[in-house]
């Protein structure tokens, strides 16, 4: 058994050397462990057996033709002793000018004949790997070509010029064959000539010699080009063969079984592996050939989740899919994840009115980009791009944690009031606001519900978000109240939501005064409240009392509405449906039990109002009691004017809470009343109104009674 530092110094000697001759060390390792009296391999062993086997400062390589070397040549940190000439020839002389010209330089400047010639190549492209190679070559080995090496092969014959003017067949020509007729035909092989690129030494030279352009046109070609017409890249994937029809082959023999089509995406996670210059280029490429803007995007992020682990965290799995394992996805620094952060931002596609991109997989961006603490531009393109699209977001999305020391909040509010405002400025050119309910208008309070635009979902997104970020006590009134403000009034058919968070908030921040709570609370619009939360706000003892009123009154109002609207339904039913002496032609046994049941449910709806209204006035009353005892204290000096207490009471709760209603005198009391006293007192006599109104429900019902009663006689005949 190897321990993993062992195989980690055995990776190092195979980086520097090569890994056949690291992995020969594990023999003489495991020899050495037993003479320790260990059954497993160690560091220790697999250091002193290459200290035996090895120079560790040079790693020395010798060219085994019994011959002694003359010329000694660096690499890096490896010497390779090799030979002017072998036998008759000069393998060195003979194949590289450069060379040719370092060993006639080194051998002027010895002083004796018999010394060795050194020469230093260390800025060879590629390094010592790829000279062993070439050194092989010269000696007249087989060199074997692949699509990994022969990027690197004609980088280093390029700086050694081995051209055809020192041999025929020589390396450059031998490379660039194998590149045209090999290499640039293959969707596998370009793919890894692109990635044998990806180092710096290399990069240069392959473009100076147009071998990325080359193997990056041919990939674009074989992209745009549907994979399921010709066949490919299932061959060279490795798949089964297919015979002409398409049918998988076994032995030979067809089985009838189709292979799978592939789709537009099939070369994603191929393309995750190259070096993220390369990669840009590439897409570029395909972007300029014409490749559709979502099939690009579709490739950036499998790219992006590939380098940057986070997104995996928050993946939706109706986003793209893509086939790799996040477990097996190499770490980069935190530069380079910055780095790649930054040009997948500039590269991600951008069409008005399209949706390229999944809106969660931007939030997954913009929050690495806070993270990783990206550019100014970086972080405003992709707030830009959500803002976008923000109807397309949940509230999970939205829910941004702040990273930055000098805020004291738990969510990153400012972030999400600049996402906002990038939404609102990108919808201002789709048609203008809808009408909101008058306030003097009672037909619209109880308005039918708006359809779901995309100013209408953001609208309760943020009321969601308000309620998420409304418990947070180091939240600042002013920025709560702004971001519920920016959207307009139009967009929420329901201040259900508003209300939900403000209250909340109330809770929260029970230090506020009573001047910031009534600042808080006009954000809301009573009229826009249902039922229940009309009901609500009645006994919320958070809210400010002015607000308690008003909620009041708009509930009553809604009430009327109501009422009034069912007694016109049980009118227009009376009508549609007029007594007669003899049987009613057509009529059914259906059509009767439909009209007796259509009854019951307007009675029953009819009691509940009525309950409430007397709930109502039981409220109303108590408060009045409430107020006029406020203002008995306060006005016991001005008894002497002959104007009554509860008259002087009323009148300052009208200047206090600001109705401007018309009055309504419904008795006789109310005519002895001030005008004065009939502004405030206008308003409890709404509630009375209303007690008039349920007297006439009941008149409704005797009267629907009697109709019942009507039609069983009918039925029975």
């Amino acid at each position: 058994m190897v321990d993993e530092e062992s195989l980690a110094y055995l990776g190092e000697i195979g980086h520097k050397i090569s890994l056949r001759h690291a992995v020969q060390l594990l023999s003489p390792a495991s020899v050495m462990a037993k003479m320790n009296g260990r059954d497993n391999i160690c560091k220790a062993d697999v250091e002193e057996v290459t200290t035996l086997y090895l120079d560790t400062k040079t790693f020395e390589r010798f060219c085994t033709t019994g011959l002694p070397s003359d010329v000694v040549v660096e690499v890096g940190q490896m010497s390779f002793h090799l030979h002017k000439a072998f036998p008759m020839q000069f393998p060195l002389l003979s194949r590289s000018g450069l060379m040719e010209k370092l060993i006639s330089e080194a051998s002027a400047s010895l002083e004796k004949q018999d010394q060795k010639c050194v020469i230093n190549l260390s800025d060879i492209p590629a390094g010592p790997r790829t000279f062993e190679l070439i050194a092989k070559f010269c000696y007249g080995v087989k060199l074997e070509l692949t699509a990994s090496n022969v990027v690197p092969l004609r980088c280093a014959a390029e700086h050694l010029i081995m051209s055809e003017e020192y041999g025929e067949g020589n390396l450059i020509a031998k490379t660039e064959t194998f590149l045209n007729q090999t290499v640039v035909k293959s969707w596998r092989d370009s793919l890894r000539a692109l990635q044998s690129c990806g180092d710096e030494d290399i990069l240069p030279y392959a473009d100076e010699l147009n071998i990325t352009d080359r193997c990056i046109m041919s990939l674009a070609a074989k992209a745009l080009t549907d994979p399921n017409i010709f066949g490919w890249p299932v061959v060279e994937l490795g798949g089964p063969p297919q015979s002409p029809g398409g049918s998988v082959l076994w032995n030979g023999i067809s089985t009838g079984a189709r292979p799978m089509n592939l789709s537009s995406g099939w070369w994603y996670e191929d393309v995750s592996g190259l070096s993220l210059p390369i990669y840009k280029r590439l897409i570029l490429a395909m972007e300029s050939r014409g490749i559709r803007p979502e099939v690009i995007t579709g490739s950036l992020v499998s790219y992006t989740r590939q380098y940057l682990p986070g997104l995996n965290r928050h993946q939706d799995s109706t986003n793209l899919k893509s086939d790799h394992r996040p477990g097996l996805s190499p770490s980069l620094p935190e530069e380079a994840q910055k780095a790649l952060l930054e040009e997948i931002g500039q590269l991600l596609p951008m069409q008005k009115g399209l949706i390229l991109i999944p809106t969660k997989f931007l939030f997954g961006l913009l929050r690495t980009a806070i993270i990783l603490r990206a550019s100014s531009s970086c972080t405003s393109n992709l707030e830009k791009r959500i803002g976008a699209q923000l109807d397309q977001a949940t509230l999970e999305d939205l829910l941004i944690p702040t990273f930055s020391y000098s805020t004291e909040t738990l969510y990153d509010v400012d972030c999400m009031q600049r996402i906002l405002e990038h939404f609102l400025a990108s919808n201002q050119t789709t048609g203008g606001p809808q009408t909101s309910p008058s306030s003097g208008d009672e037909d619209h309070l109880i308005g039918s519900p708006a359809s779901l635009t995309p100013v209408t979902k953001v609208a309760k997104l943020v009321d969601g978000y308000l309620a998420e970020v409304a418990s947070d006590v180091n939240l600042k009134l002013p920025k709560f109240q702004a971001l519920a403000a920016a959207i307009p009034e139009h967009a929420r058919p329901y201040d259900d939501g508003l209300y939900r968070a403000i209250d909340i908030y109330l809770k929260s921040h029970p230090w506020l005064s009573e001047s910031e709570r009534e600042q808080l609370c006009r954000l809301m619009d009573c009229q826009k409240l249902s039922i229940e939360a009309c009901t609500h706000a009645a006994q919320n003892e958070r809210l400010p009392l002015r607000i308690i009123v008003q909620v009041l009154f708009f509930e009553q109002l809604q009430l009327r509405t109501s009422i009034a609207g069912c007694l016109l339904v049980s009118d227009n039913l009376d009508q549609s449906r007029p007594l007669r002496s003899g049987p009613i032609p057509g009529a059914t046994e259906g059509g009767w039990a439909t009209a007796v049941r259509e009854n019951q449910v307007l009675r029953v709806g009819m009691d509940s109002m009525k309950m409430r209204v007397a709930e109502l006035e039981k409220e109303c009353e108590s408060m009045k009691q409430e107020i006029e005892k406020l203002g008995r204290v306060k006005n016991d000096n001005n008894t002497s004017s002959g104007m009554g207490i509860g008259g002087r009471t009323w009148g300052n709760v009208t200047r206090k809470f600001g109705f401007k209603m018309k009055s309504q005198m419904c008795s006789a009391e109310e005519e002895f009343a001030s005008e004065q006293q009939g502004k405030g007192k206008g308003q409890v006599e709404k509630v009375k109104a209303g007690k008039g109104q349920v007297e006439k429900i009941k008149e409704g019902n005797g009267g629907r009674d009697q109709q019942n009663k009507r039609l069983s006689l009918e039925r029975e005949r």
